[in-house]
């Protein structure tokens, strides 16, 4: 239960709104030796850029990935295809280099590091692994609150405190956690005012009988903590270690003005919360991907958001958005290094 001594200090948000500067980057695209527009979203992208890293010349600046992981104890319940200890196991694949993640953060060259949010089960030391453990797993929301004010307290602090020490200017947060499509489809419906029916999808697998019990279960939980408004109470209650950390994570990235590329689903309920505990992160947001799981679409809409591939993915782990990360890099690209008309000697429009 929050009493008045739990308090959350939320770093604040530097603004986006910036007129001059807005306008001096459209004015350097339009000079592109191009017809104007042409490049399509590229162009509002390399803007939202300029804006969020406050230049007309931005470069992305050691990019770095953050897997949160950690367990959830509403799988007792039967909502996944796939076994609690699944979770520990793809950490210690993580840290083996040999997870989809891995391959794709060496194909582009951004620092991966995996963080132990609360997984029930311990690992040796390891270079890539930050440990941050706040509990063996949330409990089961079914039958009490996920996490107590003072874990979830915990866990937020711990993801700003994280960032706070990472370098770059853009962050990937990813996740790993049995369980935790049903956390985000829970945060979805209760934030978001959705029907739970069209927040849950087959998350790790489920065939139509374990959706129809998911979504049985989820509706139980939902009115278990009918009463709770504030957002922090609801993380607490229905959501996970690894979503809280992630909250922190995105909340600390953009009050200094980092880039949040955004995967999937579970990411985009993170952001959902932060975005309801601090309106306007989602400004430094860029969306990756519309992910495959259904819940994802109305997130996308609560969000405003439009993402920039779909390709059907759902794997989470920050995969869908290192698969976008070219794109940002295209846009700055251009932006920095393509000819105007006046240097190259072309001809403008008349």
């Amino acid at each position: 239960m929050f009493t008045a001594r739990h308090r959350l200090e939320l770093p604040s948000l530097p603004t986006l709104a910036n007129p001059k500067l807005e306008a001096e980057l459209k004015e350097r695209i339009d000079q592109k030796t191009k017809p104007p527009g042409s490049l399509g979203r590229l162009e509002s992208l390399a803007i939202q850029l300029g804006l969020i890293l406050n230049s007309t010349n931005p470069q992305i600046v050691d990019p770095q990935i953050r897997v949160f992981a950690a367990d959830h104890g509403l799988t007792d319940e039967g909502v996944s295809a796939f076994p609690k200890a699944v979770t520990q196991q793809m950490v210690l694949n993580f840290l083996a280099g040999g997870a989809a993640i891995n391959v794709f953060a060496r194909q582009h060259g951004i620092s991966l590091k995996v963080v132990d949010a609360g997984v029930d089960g311990d690992f040796t030391a390891h270079p890539d692994l930050i440990a941050l453990k706040v509990m063996r797993g949330t409990r089961n929301s079914l039958q009490t609150a996920a996490m107590n004010a003072d874990e979830c307290i915990q866990a937020v602090v711990c993801g700003m405190g994280l960032v706070r020490e990472a370098p770059g200017n853009l962050l990937i947060v990813g996740e790993m956690g049995i369980g935790n499509t049903s956390a985000a489809s829970l945060l979805l419906s209760k934030l978001g005012g959705v029907p739970i029916e069209t927040c849950v999808g087959p998350g790790t697998g489920l065939q139509d009988n374990g959706i129809k019990h998911k979504t049985q279960v989820l509706a139980q939980v939902l009115h278990k903590h009918r009463n709770l408004k504030n957002p922090l109470e609801v993380l607490a209650a229905m959501g996970g270690l690894e979503i809280a950390m992630m909250v922190g994570a995105l909340l600390q990235a953009a009050s200094q003005r980092r880039i949040l590329l955004i995967d999937g689903f579970i990411a985009s309920s993170a952001l959902l919360v932060a975005e309801k505990l601090q309106p306007g992160v989602k400004d430094f947001a860029v969306f990756s991907h519309h992910s495959a799981e259904p819940g994802h679409s109305q997130l996308l809409k609560l969000l405003e958001a439009t993402p920039l591939l779909d390709l059907q993915m759902c794997l989470g782990e920050g995969t869908g958005a290192v698969v976008a990360f070219p794109l940002l890099k295209s846009a700055l690209g251009f932006l920095n290094e393509m000819a105007s008309f006046s240097t190259a000697g072309v001809s403008n429009k008349a």
